[in-house]
Formats: structure tokens, sequence, C-alpha cells
């Protein structure tokens, strides 16, 4: 689907002849006496010195905001439930173990594995699984002064994280005969370089039609103290994402839903860019979702300690919830089940299934999914115009979560896979115990040479094999192209045309 490029806080690009070097543009009265009402007219003492672009561009930023919501969440007016307390009612979650997997047995769900398979390759045989990939973060805790998405993350091909998630789509396509649209949300700061990234390598082999960007709403930042609407610049509020849990307003905003409806699309996979381990579009995860008629399934990876920084899936008043680490009491987080596993073991990795049903009537709740306040430092101006960047955390920024869908659900459900399968996030710069580059790349690389070695091939001591989606998506991929015993004593990248 040809889409109109995306023009942030309503301004077109103009030429230098048509910049303006001052105007006589007049702020909106009603939004003029709402500021003044609220508090805000700070925000306008630099007007009369902006050309009529800087002018246009605050002007539709305010008009964008909405202070009665930002001053009701800087009142105090969040939804916080006491989780420490909620936590000591909770249960563990309805879920398919991953010994029973291992198994082939039913499990907690009543759904063999086998089962499971051949209904999720169904669902993506007649075209009905779409994957939702959320890229709106950039690089910097990496060191890296671009989009996320864009950090070469291959071990020896040094192909993006953006190559490696859509390739695996492009691979989906091949082995199901059904193309999978991808919608990818990126963030006002990501956008365009990311949009150009992936148009420069012609979409990795997708088709046009089978990626569609959307951005993620924006939030003001507030003064921590005052609730102050904090400015960027002189023409420009400090704007930042509204969490991943804003795909869902703009999933339908952006015409994405549309798009989905076009295509026949009925359920998302959804993930994070950071994670190249997840397996998108995993026919058992979305068999077990489809024959357990859930509307959020979600993956998750056993905790191997009571103490792990993972959220925990557990049921409270008969309702899924992810509970966060730092909500959890010490003495509920150690609670063991008689064979002497956690009680609460399952650890979300943000790796999900929806049904798009169920995120349309979230779109007719204006209250699904809460905001949460987070105390952060963020650059502002002073009054004299001066930027000043604190050194203590200064502002409160207002986001949504995802995963707080899971409370209005049906019939959810929890999926263990193992961790060393599936779960390694880049996120931190080298000197970090984990999620580090080296780390990511070591356990990608593990998992190769454990598929190689299940097909009967001899992978050398210290020699590193990477494989792209391409060539195999999983053990049984490159078991088909590969004859038992072949050995590999060189650094090697296997694609098809190798």
């Amino acid at each position: 689907m040809a889409q109109e490029p995306i023009i942030w806080a309503g301004v077109t690009p103009q030429t230098e002849s048509q910049q303006a070097t001052d105007s006589n543009m007049q702020i909106n009265p009603a939004l003029a006496d709402l500021l003044q009402r609220r508090g805000q007219q700070h925000v306008l003492r630099f007007w009369e010195e902006l050309d009529e672009a800087g002018q246009k561009r605050l002007s539709e930023q305010l008009e964008g905001a909405d202070l009665d919501l930002i001053a009701s969440l800087f009142q105090g007016n969040l939804e916080q439930p006491d989780w420490s307390e909620l936590a000591r009612s909770a249960a563990p979650p309805p879920a398919m173990r991953l010994v029973d997997r291992a198994q082939g047995r039913g499990g907690g769900l009543g759904v063999t594995p086998a089962a499971a398979v051949e209904r999720g390759a169904a669902a993506f045989a007649a075209g009905e699984v779409g994957v939702l990939l959320v890229a709106g973060g950039q690089g910097s805790r990496l060191g890296f002064d671009h989009p996320k998405g864009m950090y070469p993350i291959g071990p020896v091909s040094k192909h993006s994280l953006l190559q490696v998630h859509l390739e695996k789509v492009r691979a989906l396509a091949s082995k199901y005969g059904a193309n999978a649209p991808v919608y990818i949300m990126t963030s006002p700061i990501t956008h365009d370089e990311q949009a150009a990234f992936i148009a420069q390598h012609d979409r990795f082999g997708l088709a046009e039609d089978d990626v569609f960007f959307f951005c993620q709403g924006t939030m003001p930042a507030v003064d921590a103290k005052t609730g102050g609407l904090l400015m960027a610049d002189k023409d420009s509020l400090f704007l930042s994402p509204d969490g991943h849990g804003g795909c869902v307003a703009a999933l339908a905003g952006s015409g994405a839903i549309d798009h989905m409806r076009r295509r026949g699309v009925k359920h998302l996979f959804y993930l994070q860019v950071d994670n190249p381990l997840v397996p998108i579009g995993d026919a058992e995860l979305v068999g077990y979702h489809l024959l357990a008629e859930s509307e959020l399934t979600s993956m998750a990876i056993a905790k191997q300690d009571p103490q792990d920084k993972l959220g925990n899936f557990g049921m409270i008043d008969g309702r899924m919830n992810v509970i966060e680490y730092s909500d959890m009491p010490d003495d509920v987080a150690e609670l063991r089940e008689p064979d002497g596993g956690l009680r609460f073991w399952a650890g979300s990795i943000a790796v999900h299934v929806f049904g798009v049903a169920f995120l349309e009537r979230m779109l007719g709740e204006r209250d699904a999914l809460p905001f949460h306040v987070a105390n952060k430092k963020v650059p502002y101006l002073d009054e004299a115009g001066s930027l000043v960047t604190p050194d203590e955390p200064n502002a409160l920024k207002y986001e949504r979560f995802i995963f707080d869908l899971l409370p209005k659900a049906k019939n959810p459900i929890v999926v263990e896979y193992a961790e060393e399968e599936v779960f390694a996030p880049l996120k931190n710069a080298p000197g970090a115990p984990k999620d580090t580059e080296a780390y990511v790349q070591r356990l990608m690389l593990a998992q190769h040479r454990r598929w190689l070695e299940a097909a009967g091939v001899h992978v050398a001591d210290g020699v590193d094999v990477e494989i792209s989606p391409l060539y195999g998506l999983d053990a049984q991929g490159v078991a088909s192209r590969l004859a038992p015993k072949t050995t590999f004593s060189h650094t090697t990248f296997l694609q098809p045309d190798a």
C-alpha cells in the first residue's frame, strides 16, 4: 500500500525563500486561555522571537498536547495499584511448560505441541498472521548514534537487527507460501532514518505492501516540582515517546488496522527490535494461542533466581497481570512449589501474540492502558533561553506499557521457552555482565552451533558459524540443507547463495 510521507508536527518542509524571519501569527485564543488556566503560559515566552515555521511548530505541539490529562497525571490521578499487596494473593498463570513441550505432552493447556504447530502453520498459510515490530528506541546507551534497529549485530555478517528480523519474516513467507506483513512502530526521532535505511536495502526482499511504518505518539515531559511543561527549544516542547503501549492507538491512527483488515490479518506476533533471538512467527506459539482461543498469548522464560530482573506473570483475581520485579516482595518472589521450583517462575520477555479483534476492542476503551510515571533527567530551556543539562532527575515522563492489556484479555496464556533459544536483548554497552553486543553475539553463535550439531555437522572448536534466516529458520531448516558429517573449520556466514 502506498503511504503518504509522515510530516511531524504538521509542518511541511520549506525552502529558504519560503521561511519568514518574523511573523504576526497569533496563538489560538482558546489555547492561550487554556495555557493560562493551567499555569503553562511560560511556553509562549519566546513566541515573538520565532519565525512563522517555529510559531506553527510550537502551536501544533501545544494543540496536540492534552493539557487537562497532563495536569491530572501530575496531580497524582494515576492508577497505581498496591502491587506488593496484590502479589501476595497472586497465583501462577495458566501455562504450557517447557518440559511438557519437550516430551510432546498437552501439559497445562491440554494442547500437544504437534497440534499447536499444525494449527499455527495453517494460520500462516492462510495469511492470517502479521508481525508487529517495535523499533522506536535509539542506540545511545550502546554508544551508537542511530536507531537501535540499525545496529550491526550479526557476529560474522554484521547484519543489522532490522535485517535479521525482516529476513526471518521473508523466510516465513517462503516456508508457508503466504506473506506476513510487518508493522514497524518507530518514534519521531527514529522514523525517518529507519524508513530510509530499509528503503535503501529494498526492504530486505519484502514486498512494498508487506512493510507498514507507523509512529508511536508522544507525551510532554513536565518539571517534577511544578508540573510545568519543559521546553527542548524555543519552538519545541520536550516530547518523549509514550511507551510501547502507545502502539494500540498508533495502529489505528496510522491506518495500520485498516491495512490488516484489507490483508485479512487476524493475529499479530509482537516483538521488540533489540532481541535477535526471537523465533518470529513460531508456529507452535501461534497454535497454542488459537487452540486456547486466547486473545493474548505471551512467551515466557523460567526465572533462574527469585531476583531476576524480569516482570512476573501471575493471576490476580482471575486476571493475568505482569508484576514488575521491583514491585514483587522478596518473600513472595522466593516462594517455592513442592517440587522446589519457583512459584512465580514465568518471566516476561516482551514477546506476545495478539488477536487483532482484541486490539480493536481496546481502542474503544479510553483508559484501556493506564499511564505510568518515571522520574528522569531531561535537558530544558531556562527563562533566559539557555539549555540546562541537569545532574539529577528533574522531570516526569508518562508512558503506557503493552502488558497492561493482559488483565483485559480473554483466556490469556503463557508458553515457556528456553532462554538461550529466544532471549538475548541488546541493551548495554561493553562492560556490563550481560545484554551487551558480545553477549548477544555469543548466544546467536551458540544457537547456530546447536542447530548444526543437531544436523550431524561438525564445527571445529573456536570456529564461528552464523546462519542467515534465509538459509534456515531453525534446526530442521538447517538440517535440510546440509549433508551429515559436513565440517566447518573456518569462520563462515551461511546464506542461500553461499
